[in-house]
């Protein structure tokens, strides 16, 4: 990132998430729910907080006039339309705020002007002139939007700018209302604007973009670069239809590209993901796991290739530290396409350090199960790795296993084993499928043990979690305890058995004879 010896000119952070953002269809909040929004924006260092729209509804008045008074140092906005009712009402509910802004809007496009407003052009300028003015009575901060700016007939907008500016308006927002516009067209605008507008340089200019076309944070950006200096935007980029510009990336795009883009913000980028989890929680909209900047794969690896340079030097994939936006750190998630140097750092992270034979091996397993499995926990690695450990060593085991089963099927299980070195097979009935597992096992290798204990229990959550099943095996006075882990809960009783087996073949080696004979004696 370029150093600048200069002071870095500031950009305006207008959050719209409690006004805007609400308009989400589903996305509704309570009044405690908004003032915990609240909160958390001014403490992010928002610039300026959009609390509502105070005539909208009793509820929308009480929620700005609580946000204005509690809200320290942000801005407090209130929003209004061109009618006296409507700025009167966002006067009366800002009374309590320490820095009070009234934003008030009219349409300009022609399509608007003639399907919604039903007004001409004349109308609709006298509408501006005297709504910023009956503004002003209440605060000298007053912004006024021409809403669907982007299709607005240009020598129109500007009459309509210039009129807002000499009514008293500081603020002069330039809406892409239906998220219409492309980033040169929106910075073409935004340099229209400022230079044909007497007095231009008397305001800030702002953005306001939707994304309906999924740019609206790429033609925030490019009205900044135009000489915007106020960026309004939404966490999470909820809003309407497909949304608006999302703070955090407006922000960190400032933040990252200040060799590109010298400004910055007053957002304390730390809170960021803290900010994202509340909004997403208060308004039940799930944040897309590939979200930039708080989505939980932001700062995920899985692919072999990027773990491996990751693991090399950071930057080799990763443009800004998970700490800046308040992400704990990386994470190298472990899937199909994560080779052995992630593999094993992981298992190094997890307290193992195996042989070369053994990572071969437990590397093997893993990657067959995460062609099972699409999440890797760490939990699934515990259980392959020990699972592998306590298998090690077995002269018996699983090597092919079938099972039939069902409402209205016999119970079977088709099993080979493998019993020093020699392929067995057969298929066997039981009551049910573990039943005929375990019948089958009798089979091909007889014994007397009798089963005192059969569990199982889930590694992780999910329809795709691995079991791992524990078998307790009774003999003469000898238990032994097997494990077995799989994505199948059968596949994994097998292991079980067969790893209890195993065990109880060690026990009768190592069983000591009840009396030894003289002639044992004599030669001991």
């Amino acid at each position: 990132m370029t150093t600048h010896k200069s002071p870095l000119e500031q950009i305006r952070i207008f959050d719209t998430t409690l006004r805007d953002g609400e308009q989400s269809p589903g996305a509704a909040m309570t009044l405690d729910e908004k003032l915990a929004v609240a909160d958390m924006l001014d403490a992010l260092g928002v610039d300026i907080i959009e609390a509502g729209f105070p005539i909208s509804s009793p509820g929308d008045f009480e929620a700005v006039s609580q946000v204005a008074r509690r809200v320290k140092n942000s801005v407090v906005c209130g929003l209004a339309r061109a009618g006296f009712k409507d700025i009167d009402r966002a006067g009366e509910a800002l009374k309590g705020a320490r820095q009070p802004r009234i934003h008030t809007f009219l349409s300009t496009s022609p399509v608007h002007m003639k399907h919604k407003l039903q007004m001409g052009p004349n109308a609709v300028l006298d509408a501006i002139g005297a709504s910023v003015a009956r503004a002003r009575r209440y605060t000298d901060d007053v912004e006024w939007s021409a809403e669907d700016a982007t299709r607005t007939e240009r020598d129109f907008l500007c009459r309509c700018v210039e009129l807002a500016i000499r009514s008293g308006a500081t603020t002069i927002n330039v809406p892409d209302t239906v998220g219409y516009a492309t980033p040169q067209e929106f910075f073409d605008l935004i340099t229209m604007l400022r230079n044909r507008v007497p007095n231009a340089d008397t305001v800030v200019f702002s953005t306001h973009c939707h994304n309906d076309l999924g740019l609206a944070v790429a033609n925030s950006l490019a009205g900044v670069l135009a000489g915007a200096r106020q960026v309004e935007c939404t966490i999470n980029g909820i809003g309407e239809r497909a949304g608006n510009a999302a703070l955090e990336e407006i922000v960190m795009a400032l933040k990252v590209r200040q060799d590109v883009m010298p400004f910055q913000t007053g957002i304390k980028t730390p809170l960021l993901a803290k900010a994202s989890k509340l909004v997403s929680n208060v308004t039940g909209f799930v944040v897309q796991a590939n979200k930039a900047i708080v989505g939980k794969n932001a700062f995920a690896h899985e692919s072999g290739i990027h773990q491996d340079g990751m693991l090399k030097h950071v930057e080799t994939y990763e443009i800004m530290r998970p700490e800046d936006v308040g992400v704990t750190g990386s994470s190298l998630v472990l899937g199909k396409l994560s080779g052995r140097h992630a593999f094993r750092d992981k298992l190094t992270a997890l307290g193992y350090e195996l042989p070369t034979a053994d990572f071969e091996e437990a590397f093997s397993r893993f990657k067959a199960l995460a062609d099972k499995k699409k999440h890797i926990f760490d939990e699934d690695l515990i259980a392959l790795v020990d699972d592998g450990m306590v298998r090690s060593h077995d002269s018996i085991f699983v090597k092919a296993l079938k099972v039939a089963t069902g409402l209205g099927v016999e119970p079977s299980a088709e099993l080979t084993l493998v019993v020093d070195g020699e392929q067995r097979r057969t298929t066997a009935a039981g009551d049910g499928a573990v039943d005929a597992i375990f019948n089958a096992i009798g089979e091909l290798y007889p014994h007397n043990a009798s089963l005192a204990q059969f569990q199982i229990h889930a590694v992780t959550a999910g329809t795709d979690a691995q079991a791992t099943v524990t078998v307790r095996l009774e003999e003469d006075g000898r238990t032994v305890t097997g494990r077995g882990a799989d994505t199948d809960t059968l596949v994994a009783a097998a292991h079980a058995y067969v790893n209890a087996l195993n065990k109880l073949l060690v026990k009768r080696q190592k069983q000591v004879p009840e009396a030894l004979s003289p002639a044992t004696t004599a030669s001991a």
